[in-house]
């Protein structure tokens, strides 16, 4: 039961990410989050703000489900676990925030590259795509609504 809740929470958590990202950083968050679409300048932007409320969670969930091992500790894992994810591939494998040497040529993690820097081709709070962080539709579905919404725009 205890990894069922660990393992769903890490899955569902893409889920969160997309509607935090699509209805809060791309709506009333956006003065933290436009610093993502922005060139960064220094080691952090004001976007990391998100992963530090989003670690003060985890950690008060782990915190309070310490004592006994309860469902709020397996919980709090899953979102660590999904926030170390995250480090990896976006911060790292997408966006090269660390020297990560790795260029994936072919496959999913191409996909996730590309599905993400066709959100960036967007530099405002309106009109982008794509806003899962660990999954990406398939590409030519993604161009599609792209055109789609160039072609709205124009």
């Amino acid at each position: 039961m205890n990894a069922l809740l660990f393992l769903g929470t890490l899955v569902a958590m893409e889920g969160v990410a997309w509607v935090t990202h699509r209805y809060i950083m791309h709506g009333w968050g956006w003065s933290w989050h436009k610093s993502h679409h922005q060139p960064r300048t220094g080691l952090f932007e004001k976007n990391d703000l998100f992963a530090l409320v989003g670690t003060a969670i985890s950690m008060s969930l782990i915190a309070f489900g310490a004592d006994e091992l309860g469902p709020t500790w397996w919980i709090g894992w899953g979102m660590a676990g999904y926030g170390f994810c995250y480090f990896i591939f976006h911060d790292g494998l997408v966006h090269r925030r660390w020297p990560l040497r790795w260029h994936p040529q072919s496959g999913y993690l191409k996909r996730l590259i590309q599905a993400h820097k066709m959100h960036h081709a967007v530099h405002e709070k309106d009109g982008a795509l794509s806003f899962g962080f660990l999954y990406a539709r398939p590409l030519p579905e993604l161009k599609r609504q792209f055109q789609e919404l160039q072609n709205r725009k124009g």
